[in-house]
């Protein structure tokens, strides 16, 4: 439990306890109200920081004995974890820092204060610490601004007052006691980082002020190359007023280390702000390296040291590492989203074409940037000289460089059979044939290229290389009554579904197999007219299986109940109508590529 949320669950059991009609809640005061939540915030943090278990908080309200008449009622806040051969850090010799004030204790110094007694109950595998507030119903409130109150507030301000400096016994106690937490808490940081700007903003944060009163951190060129030179990323300063200057100064004169540093704290100059006032200290540099390469230097310094403790040294090293690794990674993210980009653009149609007659939408968003999707459409002008249009929308097995190269090929086959006027069923015959023919190997040896040059990992051996599609074209009807002749064919695809303008939705064509799986299907196609007023929808298996737990959208008819709400939109309303239901039907953030494209008469 965090100490906000124990405060919270203080302030809740009062007021039940107050709506309930208890009789000692005439004497919950607000000030009685204040001391148990500080009091519960200093146990819980007691807890969570020297611990490093679970918490739980009880909180009771024990009557006076009944032989003590004039007893008071109290209310009792007892905190426990499971680690009870840690002891309580409040220890009257506690390290003392340069000006004598200790690093640790002040919150149990100020439960001893709030409370009338206090104390440490040990159990098996349980360590409890409880302490005991007065309940007095006939207690004046001190009114604001009398000595009494300002008396209390002067001794918590005492109490509560932070130390200024750490000495080197600190060092050492604090590195004994969460060093490794510390570690693993940044760890977890960085990890779910991708940019390197951040990490390093992140990095410099976690460092000040824990371990230094400042720090920097310089990143090299990922091109590399010996006339570029490592750019200042970021500075961070205890003092905020303090970072230009400190910023100004270090660009002046960054650190240069030997090619022998690797890894460990190497002593450099204090960096000459130039402020009288300012006091020196010790400042260390530390190589960033990852897989043998070098990816820049951290420096830090702390000011009123001749040197820095070999305890803050070596966690700072580890430290260190773990922002390399993290930088390393965020730089193989970024290639790949790169390489991915690249390829996107390459695999989609720069514009798409519009249909005379026809109302058209489309909706495509890749699940991230991380990888190349494989979902594709496109719609295009056939033969026949403006007199037939066609359109694709299709989904290939997999993502990354496999998948978009897979598409980079089927699409621009698909355009030239259809402009080579072969009808629908043809255009899938024959592209099943080159999916399955020896030459696709090409294709798997140019994915393995791209992967490679992205730092990615494919498996051996032969790939899958078989996609779900949905084509057909449209040919205008004659007549003034407007309107298209639809022919088209589904390989494994969702069914595309057909509204009426009264609101009925039914199937468009009947599902066939995926293309790329069998090497002697034959394929067919089915016609229509697509009067005015008629949509066609056409999606990808990202809407249809979308999910919410073990449901997905399309469980029991649900895209055709969404569509059939869809009446009398125009295409544009219909395909951010479906957007919308899809999204909002699970939680989650999506986990395939979403496609859909709409098509309706005029």
């Amino acid at each position: 439990m965090a100490p906000s949320a124990a405060r919270r669950f203080v302030r809740a059991a009062l007021a039940d306890w107050t709506a309930l009609g208890l009789p000692t809640a005439a004497g919950f005061t607000d000030r009685l109200a204040d001391d148990a939540a500080l009091v519960v915030s200093e146990l819980t943090t007691n807890a969570v920081v020297h611990a490093g278990t679970t918490v739980e908080l009880l909180c009771r309200l024990e009557e006076a004995p009944p032989d003590d008449l004039a007893g008071l009622p109290s209310l009792v806040l007892e905190v426990s974890d499971h680690h009870p051969s840690r002891a309580v850090r409040n220890e009257a010799q506690a390290a003392q820092s340069e000006r004598g004030i200790p690093e640790y204790g002040r919150g149990l110094r100020l439960v001893g204060t709030l409370a009338e007694c206090w104390g440490i109950t040990y159990r098996t595998g349980l360590k409890t610490v409880w302490a005991s507030l007065v309940v007095d119903p006939g207690e004046p409130h001190p009114a604001p601004g009398s000595d009494q109150m300002l008396q209390r507030g002067l001794r918590a301000a005492e109490i509560l007052a932070p130390a200024t400096r750490r000495s080197g016994r600190d060092d050492r106690d604090w590195i004994n006691r969460g060093a490794l937490t510390f570690l693993a808490e940044a760890s977890d940081l960085l990890a779910g980082q991708f940019d390197e700007d951040m990490i390093a903003a992140l990095a410099g944060q976690l460092l000040v002020p824990r371990l230094a009163d400042w720090c920097a951190i310089w990143l090299e060129p990922e091109s590399g190359g010996t006339l570029r030179s490592p750019r200042l990323s970021r500075v961070w300063h205890a003092r905020e007023s303090r970072i230009e200057e400190l910023r100004i100064a270090l660009e002046k004169e960054p650190p240069r280390l030997l090619e022998s540093a690797r890894g460990g704290g190497v002593a450099v100059p204090w960096p000459p702000i130039g402020d009288p006032t300012e006091i020196e200290g010790a400042a260390l540099a530390y190589r960033l390296i990852a897989g043998g390469r070098p990816l820049g230097t951290l420096m830090l310094g702390r000011e009123g040291l001749t040197r820095t403790p070999d305890e803050v040294a070596g966690l700072v090293e580890d430290f260190a590492r773990r922002v390399a690794l993290a930088i390393a990674s965020a730089r193989q993210y970024t290639r790949q989203a790169t390489i991915s980009r690249v390829l996107q653009r390459g695999l989609l149609p720069s514009s798409v074409a519009e249909i005379p007659g026809v109302d058209s939408a489309l909706v495509y968003e890749p699940r991230g940037e991380g990888l190349a999707g494989g979902d594709f459409y496109d719609v295009f002008p056939g033969s026949g000289s403006g007199t037939r249009w066609c359109f694709a929308l299709g989904d290939v097995q997999g993502s990354g460089p496999e998948a978009a190269v897979v598409t980079g090929l089927a699409r621009p086959w698909l355009r030239l059979l259809a402009r080579e006027g072969y009808a629908v069923a043809e255009v899938l015959d024959r592209l099943n044939k080159l999916l399955v023919d020896e030459a696709m190997e090409t294709a798997e040896a140019a994915a393995r290229m791209v992967a490679v040059a992205g730092g990615q990992d494919l498996s051996e051996g032969p790939q899958s290389r078989f996609l779900s599609m949905l084509y057909g074209e449209l040919v205008p009807l004659e007549g003034p009554g407007g309107g298209v002749r639809c022919t088209l064919a589904s390989a494994g695809h969702p069914l595309p579904l057909l509204l009426h303008p009264d609101g009925s939705v039914e199937p468009a064509a009947a599902p066939q197999v995926l293309i790329g799986v069998v090497d002697d299907v034959t394929y067919e196609s089915e016609s229509f007219d697509l009067l005015p007023g008629d949509t066609l929808l056409c999606v990808t298996d990202g809407v249809t299986e979308r999910r919410a737990g073990a449901r997905m959208f399309d469980d029991a008819d649900g895209l055709t109940k969404v569509l059939a709400g869809c009446a009398g939109l125009t295409a544009q309303g219909v395909a951010e109508r479906i957007r919308r239901a899809v999204y909002d039907f699970g939680d989650k953030p999506l986990d395939d590529d979403l496609a859909l494209l709409v098509l309706r008469a005029e």
